[in-house]
């Protein structure tokens, strides 16, 4: 038995930003039986989750990232995490019905491998299936990470959240807030910076690119310093930043989405006061936590299910959307986790 299979290809290597012609549509065929003797997994895809790091796969090998982010094949499927449902299984831990989150190719059907942490079953299905490309899955496995585990947060200090109103953004400065801390963020819209104060009550927000001193900008909203800085941007803010670090501040280098699409990286100025303030600067990958999912998952469903967190998400209707919802991500068009609905069933 076989089904059509359209996927999403990427043309070519990208350099610089990547444009919607980069990424093509491919109609592959699918066998929907799996092997005999195979372990392998046969899925339909349900929702697909566009993350700034899938930029980095589009460029050519780089022997300095290769280890954690192994480049995309052109002309074959891109991938990266999706919620799906088991069609077929050799694998003794999942039959059919099953749904899962974790790698998979961005087309209609997966043939998918189970390895260590590449997928998790999902258990809880009292919250939308589509939490799971974010607050319930990698985006959110990434800021309790790295705010609780890298940060180490106290009651009644001050943090900082750039790029605050994507899908790990939103949810550090909620976790933040929950921690009786005080919490300002940076967007790239007023609508996003209403968005951070009136829905996930951060105490202070601003737009940068209204503002024409990012120093100035910081040290208006934190008058006696930060203490925790949660860096997805960094270039120009992460300098600015560094200026306004208290002494024994923390930074979690989660991701510099400002630096992916240029050919040639900017410097970072004011190292120095990494030594002064004896700030702690940190960078974090999410593969190194998720043995912790399960206690991720006790500690955020009560929050949820009570109101006490939520997730706004932006929602690209088919997979023929997904090309330009994931470019949208660089210039800074969606409005918090942005994903793709493949199929609702």
């Amino acid at each position: 038995m076989a089904t059509t299979n359209k996927q999403v290809i990427l043309r070519d290597y990208v350099t610089g930003f990547p444009k919607e012609s980069d990424l093509i549509f491919n109609d592959a065929t699918v066998d929907l039986k799996v092997a005999a003797g195979s372990n392998k997994v046969l899925v339909k895809n349900l929702f697909l989750s566009c993350d700034p790091y899938m930029r980095i796969r589009m460029s050519k090998p780089d022997p300095s990232t290769a280890a954690l982010a192994l480049p995309y094949t052109p002309g074959q499927p891109i991938y990266g995490y999706g919620v799906s449902k088991v069609v077929e299984s050799g694998h003794p831990d999942y039959t059919k019905g099953d749904l899962l989150w974790g790698i998979v190719g961005w087309e209609e059907y997966s043939v998918i491998t189970i390895t260590p942490y590449s997928h998790f079953k999902i258990l809880h299905t009292d919250v939308p299936l589509s939490y799971y490309t974010g607050l319930l899955g990698m985006t959110g496995m990434t800021a309790y990470s790295g705010f609780y585990e890298i940060c180490s947060p106290k009651k009644g200090e001050t943090v900082f959240v750039s790029a605050a109103s994507g899908a790990v953004g939103q949810l550090v400065g909620q976790l933040a807030k929950i921690m009786g801390c005080y919490v300002v963020g940076s967007a790239g819209s007023n609508e996003k910076v209403d968005l951070l104060k009136n829905k996930f009550g951060f105490d202070e927000a601003f737009n940068y690119k209204e503002e024409k001193d990012l120093n100035a900008a910081l040290k208006r909203c934190f008058p006696e310093g930060i203490d925790i800085y949660f860096e997805n941007v960094g270039g120009k803010m992460l300098d600015a930043v560094l200026l306004n670090m208290k002494l024994n501040g923390r930074i979690a280098v989660c991701g510099m989405i400002s630096q992916y699409n240029l050919e040639e990286q900017e410097g970072v100025r004011n190292l120095s006061s990494v030594i002064y303030k004896r700030i702690r600067l940190q960078g974090f990958v999410v593969f190194d936590y998720y043995h912790k999912y399960s206690k991720f998952l006790e500690f955020v469903l009560p929050y949820i299910r009570e109101g006490k967190i939520t997730y706004v998400e932006d929602v690209a209707e088919g997979l023929e959307k997904g090309p330009s919802a994931l470019i949208g991500l660089f210039h800074g068009k969606n409005v918090g986790k942005q994903l793709i609905v493949v199929a609702r069933e």
